[in-house]
């Protein structure tokens, strides 16, 4: 495959990759049929759109996508047993995983029962002391006190826990991967359950409770009872689907697409909190959600109280609210510093390791298992392949896995436990989690570097940047950013269109915060456009165009619109950039 504007080698050490010309005739052939804007076209045919398609897809909605909850195994009579809890006034606990899944989804149930007048237990455990998912002290504890138990984004594997949780029922709403038997519960929902047919395979935990309670909704209905509002819980969805880094396609794209409509009344006190303290002054998006409001979340279950986030997205008082995003902004902060010090080690031992296996991997004595998944990411995100962090502690190592599209490291992650080479470890598709005795690391990293490789991981090429075409800065209009937007929300599964801007000049280049570069480049025709490069100054795009010398260049990265003094501009979020020959 031929580079695009014939960079073979950018500054980032890239090779471009543009459309095909069997690409570029589909997106002439849907502008004619369908008078959309050539790029939003591009972008289609890039997703697999038909001309056909097209209107349906960029206006996706639940009435068409909802799937039926019949048909996930055992959601009839997990919602049943719910609902005898609810009119039973029975008590309930929630043990929740905890992340942003896990927490949004312990909300889910709360603020649908309270709408019911019911209150519940919320247990989340300790990541440090008791680790993920179910354990048998606390799941004990819980049963003497409480009828019903239900785990939302964990259980699938606890089999001895959900058994200790003797005189409870015990109902599992999950998404992580299951094993040949389940555990005793009365009920498992798990669109990954072995014996699902994998459908609905990419839902996160949260809309997978989501259903349970459509289905709750369903069976009060029938009998003559309104149930609580349902579309006021999209926010929570949308939430939990994007910092999940579930794959924003079918359902997914409707739930967030009108979660984040939800989100912008501000109706929520955790969350209107949250965005006040992340200085979010626009309508939310699925960058927000993924990149602002869900570290947040996510701090408290790294580094500090597990339960903060899941009090904070389902407490109804302003000034709680504002008191724990206050508290998690804090943590965020902190675990910033803590994840900064973890990643420059860890980069340091995967480069000295070799970026070109199929797997990446790096552990360290004292690394905190609050940021190794976070410090995974990163890792992938530079080489494009599955990436494992590990921190050891005692003789033993915890850590977090995340996987590049295609890869289901879930399923090879627990065929090596299963093989007795870990000491636990299971997950999804894209992120797993994984306990290793530190004298078998070598040998179950090399294992599982051999399992991902049939999977083809590291055959694509690290340092390949997928292009959508080209644009001249007279054509990118903020119009032509919402045109673009419609085929969103963007994130994982569905990257956001990325162009190239060729043989443009870079004016009023300058330096803004630690390691940002500001600047305005232009064609030379009298169109201007701003452009951002976040950490440019960490690699060689700061250095290089603010060079004063500096001559034309491509530029490459993803359009949007800034709003700053109620203005709208357009800006590129510039991710690469090559001399022009």
């Amino acid at each position: 495959m031929s580079s695009y504007l014939n960079v073979e080698h950018s500054l980032t050490g890239r090779r471009w990759i543009g459309p095909t010309s069997e690409a570029d005739r589909q997106a002439e052939a849907m502008v004619q049929e369908t008078r959309l804007p050539l790029p939003l076209a591009r972008v289609l045919v890039a997703r697999g759109v038909a001309p056909e398609q097209a209107a349906g897809f960029l206006e996706p909605t639940l009435r068409e996508l909802l799937p039926d909850p019949h048909m996930l195994k055992d959601m009839e009579k997990a919602a049943r047993r719910f609902l005898a809890a609810v009119k039973g006034r029975e008590k309930i606990a929630v043990f929740a995983d905890y992340d942003v899944d896990g927490g949004s989804s312990a909300a889910l149930l709360i603020v649908w029962l309270r709408a019911m007048g019911r209150e519940a237990t919320l247990y989340i455990p300790d990541r440090i002391d008791e680790g993920y998912g179910p354990n048998v002290p606390a799941m004990e504890a819980l049963a003497q006190d409480h009828s019903l138990i239900v785990c939302v984004d964990c259980g699938t594997l606890s089999h001895e826990p959900v058994a200790a949780a003797k005189g409870a029922d015990v109902v599992i709403l999950d998404h992580h991967l299951g094993a040949e038997t389940l555990p005793p519960a009365l009920a498992v929902v798990n669109p990954n359950r072995q014996d699902e047919d994998g459908a609905l395979g990419h839902l996160c935990a949260a809309s997978v409770v989501f259903l349970m309670l459509v289905e709750a909704n369903r069976q009060l209905r029938a009998e003559g009872v309104q149930g609580p509002d349902l579309m006021a819980l999209l926010d929570l969805v949308a939430l939990a689907t994007v910092a999940d880094v579930a794959p924003l396609v079918g359902v997914n794209r409707a739930l967030v697409r009108q979660g984040l409509k939800v989100m912008a009344r501000r109706d929520r006190p955790g969350l209107k909190a949250l965005a006040d303290v992340a200085r979010m002054d626009q309508a939310p998006s699925a960058y927000h959600l993924g990149f602002l409001l869900g570290p947040r979340v996510n701090a408290g279950g790294r580094i500090g109280a597990a339960d903060l986030g899941a009090r904070l997205l389902s407490c109804t008082d302003p000034a709680e609210a504002e008191a724990l995003a206050a508290r998690l902004d804090e943590l965020n902060t902190e675990r910033r510093e803590i994840e900064n010090r973890v990643r420059d080690a860890a980069l340091a031992q995967a480069e000295a390791r070799g970026f070109d296996a199929p797997l990446v991997w790096a552990a360290g004595a004292g690394w905190h298992p609050g940021v190794v998944g976070i410090v995974a990411a990163r890792l992938k995100e530079a080489t494009n392949r599955p990436a494992v962090v590990i921190g050891l502690d005692g003789g033993i190592g915890k850590g977090s896995a995340r996987s590049v599209a295609g890869v289901d490291l879930g399923a090879a992650v627990q065929r090596v436990a299963a093989e007795g080479l870990l000491l636990k470890g299971g997950g999804h598709k894209m992120a797993a989690g994984l306990t290793v005795a530190e004298d078998q690391l070598e040998p179950a990293m090399a294992r599982l570097s051999e399992l991902l490789a049939r999977q083809g991981a590291g055959a694509g090429g690290p340092r390949d940047l997928r292009l959508d075409g080209l644009l001249m800065p007279g054509a990118a209009t903020p119009q032509l950013i919402e045109e673009i937007d419609k085929a969103g929300p963007f994130g994982q599964g569905a990257p956001a269109p990325r162009f190239a801007f060729p043989a443009m000049e870079i004016r009023s280049p300058r330096r803004i915060g630690e390691n940002h570069l500001r600047f305005t480049f232009s064609d030379g025709m009298g169109a201007r456009i701003d452009a951002v490069s976040f950490g440019a100054f960490d690699g060689p795009l700061g250095p290089v165009l603010s060079d004063p010398g500096a001559n034309r260049f491509h530029l490459a990265g993803r359009l949007e619109i800034n709003t700053w003094g109620g203005r709208a501009k357009v800006q590129l979020r510039l991710e690469d950039a090559a001399r022009v020959e």
